[in-house]
């Protein structure tokens, strides 16, 4: 059984038929992403048309196992991948401060939304692009320096 405050947070996100049957019930949904990973190149700023300036850099995630005969001993090699994420700040006060401390290496906690888009390239191809667009991020490097 759920305690009193869960039982809050769960009817939230979840509506029963009868809650809907006479009226529209808009229900609440989550798009939320957590990164912990190290920055891959210095950030670029970047504004469309004169407006919506955006700060954009990339973060690895790396993701690591054990493969063999035997996963819990010392033995065994490990496997290790790379994942990268794109990750836009659109946020004024957080757009500025990320593009002016963050550097290629740095280690950042990324809290944000995932965001599908679509944009034409060079040649006239119209490709596909997943960004997280960060809400928070938080400096983890001891060696954050502010950009020349």
């Amino acid at each position: 059984m759920l305690r009193p405050a869960a039982w809050q947070v769960f009817r939230q996100f979840v509506r029963r038929e009868s809650d809907m049957v006479g009226s529209l019930v808009l229900e609440r949904s989550m798009n939320r992403v957590q990164l912990l990973g190290r920055v891959g190149q210095d950030p670029i700023m970047r504004q469309v048309d004169g407006k919506n300036p955006v700060t954009i850099f990339s973060l690895a995630t790396n993701e690591m196992w054990r493969t063999g005969e035997n996963e819990e001993a010392q033995g065994g090699d490990i496997s290790q991948k790379t994942t990268w994420h794109r990750i836009s700040v659109f946020r004024p006060g957080l757009r500025d401060v990320t593009y002016q401390y963050v550097k290629k290496g740095s280690r950042l906690y990324v809290e944000g939304k995932l965001d599908y888009g679509e944009y034409t390239d060079k040649n006239n191809v119209r490709r596909q692009a997943t960004t997280i667009v960060a809400d928070n991020v938080i400096f983890l490097s001891d060696n954050v320096k502010e950009k020349a």
